[in-house]
């Protein structure tokens, strides 16, 4: 399982981590040479410098995750006009053709539908191959007509059927489109040096200096982890284009 499709998960570990830095530097100055009082304003002036990238970061990751997002409803509507155009579209088929094509594109519809709203992975696999069996159905469906009557209206048909097609690999393209996890790994480094510091510097072991900076800093961690995951956080893609369309279809 992958630590990043499950943001709580991302929450309790970077918590329990972060925590442990604090107290790995306190352990540390316990055993090290009180710092000066100048020492400790040029220690100062390293921690801030620190906290200063983690909160780079953290916007630039925060950012990233955001445009992914956007990107995701972009194509959730894509995927909804490309659908109902070529539900229009196929009446130009002939009847036989056009009644299989559009029995079969309101399945495809479902199956969009469930892809939005499923969490699982085994049965999301199912329906990305569902799917890919009604892709080759619906192409199948309208070639043939296509075919024998290469006119301009049959070309329409084939171009929004060839939109149906390309909307479902963009989507999957962008639910594919994840943070890098050079960047996590970067932002738990620097997040752990930050904790480091700040339990190496305290004067005293108190519980809200090792806490405070370790829940806040993974909580947006967890924010981060919940936008970037496409099917396992709490903020996710609901396909309203998609069930409107369904319903206007019934």
């Amino acid at each position: 399982m992958n630590l990043m499709n499950v943001p709580l998960l991302v929450l309790v570990f970077s918590c329990m981590l972060l925590w442990l830095a604090a107290e790995i530097g306190a352990g540390f100055r316990s055993r090290a040479t009180p710092l000066k009082e100048d020492e400790r304003d040029d220690f100062g002036l390293v921690l801030s410098s620190t906290l200063t990238l983690l909160g780079l970061l953290i916007g630039f990751s925060f950012s990233m995750g955001l445009s992914r997002y956007d990107q995701r409803k972009d194509y959730e509507e894509a995927e909804a006009n490309a659908i109902g155009t070529e539900y229009v579209r196929v009446e130009l088929l002939p009847p036989e053709a056009a009644s299989k094509t559009r029995r079969l594109l309101k399945e495809y519809l479902q199956e969009r539908v469930l892809f939005y709203q499923t969490g699982d992975a085994n049965r999301l696999a199912d329906i990305n191959r569902r799917t890919g069996e009604l892709q080759n159905a619906l192409w199948t469906a309208v070639v043939p007509s296509v075919a024998a009557e290469p006119t301009n209206p049959m070309a329409l048909v084939m171009s929004g059927m060839n939109d149906v097609l390309n909307s479902q690999g963009y989507t999957q393209a962008a639910w594919l489109n994840r943070i890098p996890i050079a960047a996590w790994g970067l932002m738990a480094l620097v997040a752990c040096s930050c904790n480091f510091l700040v339990g190496y510097r305290a004067r005293r072991k108190d519980w809200r200096i090792f806490v405070i900076l370790p829940i806040t800093v993974s909580i947006a961690f967890f924010l981060i982890s919940d936008l970037d995951s496409p099917n396992g956080g709490g903020i996710r893609v609901a396909p309203q284009n998609l069930l409107l369309l369904s319903r206007s279809l019934q």
